[in-house]
C-alpha cells in the first residue's frame, strides 16, 4: 500500500486516472464485471437492476454503520417525545448525506485518487487534516454511548432472566458494568484484527449480529401491523404528516421542537444518519473494490437501495412503533429497558421475550458499530501517516476510540439518553466534511474532464450548497439553543 501511494504522490492527476480507470491490473472479477456493464448499457431496466442488486456493496455496509445505537436511539425518542412529528427528518438527513456521498463516489471513481490525499493536494492540507481529525475525534465521541448501551442492556437481560437487581449507581452495578464491556472489548477487539483474514468465524459472527438486527426490525413492523389494528389503532394521516418538514396548521411553521430536549433529538436524527466518520470510509471501499468510472450507474443505486431505503424504513418503524405506546412524561429524558420493550408487548409477545427481543436487538446494533468504529479509526490513522492496514501499528491504531469503554459507567445517570446529546455534539464536525467534497468537485486541477458541466454542475451544486445550508444552520441552531444549557448545568 506505502508503495503504491508513493508512486502516485508522483503522478499527475489525469495520470493516477488513467491509470486507475484502466483494465490492466484490475482483478478478474473487475474485468469481468466491466464487460458486462457495458453490455448492460442496451439492456432493459430490470434487467440491469436485478445485476445492480447481485453486485451492490458499499452502501449497504454504510448503512450497517449508521443503524446502530444512535439512530435506534434517536428515532425511539423521536416517536417518544414528538410522536409522528419528526418522521421527516432521518429520510431528509440522509437524502442530505446521498448527495455528499454521490459527489465524492463520482471524484474518487472517475480520478482514482485516495481521498485524504485529494483534499490536500487540491483544497487545503488545512480541510483535509480537519476532516481526517474530526473523523477521529468524531468515531470518539461516538463510541462512548454504544459502550454504555451494550453493556447497560446486558446487565438489564442478566438482571431480568437471574431474578435480581443491583442497585443504580452501586458499586456492584459499576462492577458488572465495567465487566461486561471488557468483554465487549476483546470480542470486537478479536473481530477487528482478524477482518481482513477472511475468517469464516467472522462471517458467521456478521452474519448472527445483521440477523438480530433486522429481526428487532421485523418486530417493529409486527407492533405497527398490530397497533394498526386495536386500539385506538395509529393515525395514519398524521403519520403521514410527519414525513413534511413543515405544517399549514395554525399557519405555516417547521415541524422542528421548539424545547430543549426536542432539539436535542432532532439534532441527534439528523447527525445519526450520516456521520463524518462513515464519509472517510465510504470513498476507499470504491478504490478497494477497484470500481471505476463504469460503475457510475451502479455506485447511484447502491446509495439509494443500500442506504436510502433500508435507513428509511428502519427508523420509520421505529417511530411510529414509539409514538404509538412509549409517551415520554414531561423531563423525562431516559426510555428504561422496560419501557421499550412494552412496544414489542403490543404484538402480543409476553414481556419477557419482548425485552429480550429488544435488548438483543440494541446489543447487536451496538456491538456492529463498536468494531466498525475500530474500523475507521484504525483506517484512517494509517491513511494519514501511510501505515500499512495491517501488523501491530494498525492493531494500535484501531485502540485509539477505546476510552469510549467507560461510557459503560454512565448507563446508571444517563441510561439511553447517553445516545442523544453524544450524536448531536458529533453532528457540529460534519461540515468540515462536506465542505471539503463541494470544493473538491469544484477543482478544476482535481476533476479535469471529469468535472459536470452546464445545467449537470449547476443542478449538482444547487444540491450540495443545499446539503451543506441545512447542515450548518442545524449545527448554529443547536449551539445557540441547547449548548448554552450546558454551562447551566455546571
Amino acid at each position: 500500500m506505502e508503495d503504491n501511494k508513493r508512486i502516485y504522490e508522483s503522478m499527475s492527476s489525469d495520470e493516477i486516472s488513467a491509470a486507475y480507470n484502466s483494465l490492466e491490473g484490475k482483478s478478474e472479477l473487475v474485468k469481468k464485471e466491466v464487460a458486462e456493464l457495458r453490455g448492460l448499457k442496451n439492456e432493459g431496466f430490470w434487467k440491469r437492476t436485478k445485476w445492480y442488486f447481485s453486485k451492490s456493496g458499499p452502501g449497504w455496509m454504510q448503512s450497517a454503520m449508521t443503524l446502530g445505537g444512535g439512530s435506534a436511539m434517536a428515532s425511539l425518542f423521536s416517536g417518544a417525545h414528538a410522536q409522528y412529528q419528526l418522521l421527516w427528518v432521518q429520510p431528509v438527513a440522509m437524502g442530505i448525506g446521498i448527495i455528499m456521498l454521490s459527489a465524492l463516489a463520482h471524484q474518487t471513481m472517475c480520478r482514482g485518487e485516495r481521498p485524504f490525499y485529494a483534499m490536500k493536494k487540491y483544497v487545503s492540507p488545512v480541510i483535509a487534516w480537519a476532516w481526517a481529525l474530526c473523523t477521529i475525534v468524531a468515531t470518539m465521541i461516538w463510541h462512548f454511548p454504544q459502550y454504555s448501551l451494550v453493556s447497560g442492556m446486558t446487565l438489564d437481560l442478566v438482571q431480568a432472566f437471574g431474578g435480581f437487581q443491583l442497585e443504580d449507581g452501586s458499586a456492584g452495578q459499576t462492577a458488572a458494568l465495567l465487566g461486561i464491556a471488557a468483554v465487549v472489548l476483546c470480542v470486537a477487539c478479536r473481530i477487528v484484527w482478524n477482518y481482513n483474514k477472511g475468517s469464516k468465524g467472522i462471517k458467521i459472527f456478521e452474519n448472527i449480529i445483521k440477523s438480530i438486527v433486522w429481526f428487532i426490525i421485523l418486530s417493529f413492523l409486527i407492533v405497527v401491523v398490530v397497533c394498526s389494528f386495536s386500539g385506538n389503532g395509529i393515525d395514519w394521516s398524521a403519520v403521514g404528516r410527519g414525513f413534511l418538514p413543515f405544517s399549514m396548521e395554525g399557519g405555516f411553521h417547521l415541524n422542528i421542537p421548539g424545547d430543549t430536549q426536542g432539539i436535542q433529538i432532532f439534532i441527534a436524527s439528523l447527525s445519526a444518519a450520516v456521520g463524518i466518520n462513515m464519509t472517510f470510509l465510504f470513498g476507499y471501499s470504491f478504490l478497494k473494490k477497484g470500481w471505476t468510472k463504469e460503475y457510475s450507474g451502479l455506485a447511484k443505486f447502491d446509495l439509494i437501495t443500500g442506504m436510502l431505503i433500508p435507513y428509511t424504513i428502519a427508523t420509520s418503524l421505529m417511530i411510529i412503533a414509539a409514538g404509538a405506546t412509549i409517551t415520554l412524561a414531561p423531563g423525562e429524558t431516559s426510555i428504561s429497558p422496560i419501557k421499550a420493550a412494552s412496544m414489542l408487548e403490543a404484538a402480543g409477545l409476553p414481556a419477557l421475550v419482548s425485552r429480550l427481543i429488544f435488548g438483543l436487538g440494541i446489543i447487536g446494533m451496538s456491538l456492529n458499530a463498536i468494531i466498525l468504529h475500530m474500523v475507521v479509526c484504525g483506517f484512517a490513522i494509517c491513511e494519514i501517516f501511510k501505515l500499512p492496514e495491517t501488523g501491530w501499528k494498525y492493531k494500535l491504531a484501531t485502540l485509539v476510540p477505546v476510552p469510549g469503554f467507560l461510557g459503560a459507567i454512565l448507563w446508571s445517570k444517563m441510561g439511553t439518553w447517553i445516545a442523544i446529546p453524544t450524536s448531536a455534539i458529533a453532528l457540529i464536525l460534519l461540515p468540515v466534511a462536506y465542505i471539503g467534497f463541494f470544493l473538491l468537485n469544484n477543482s478544476e486541477k482535481y476533476m479535469r474532464s471529469d468535472m459536470p458541466r452546464g445545467s449537470r454542475r449547476f443542478w449538482w451544486n444547487t444540491g450540495m450548497i443545499v446539503a451543506i445550508s441545512i447542515t450548518l444552520i442545524s449545527v448554529i441552531y443547536y449551539l445557540v439553543k441547547v449548548a448554552p444549557t450546558y454551562f447551566t448545568k455546571i
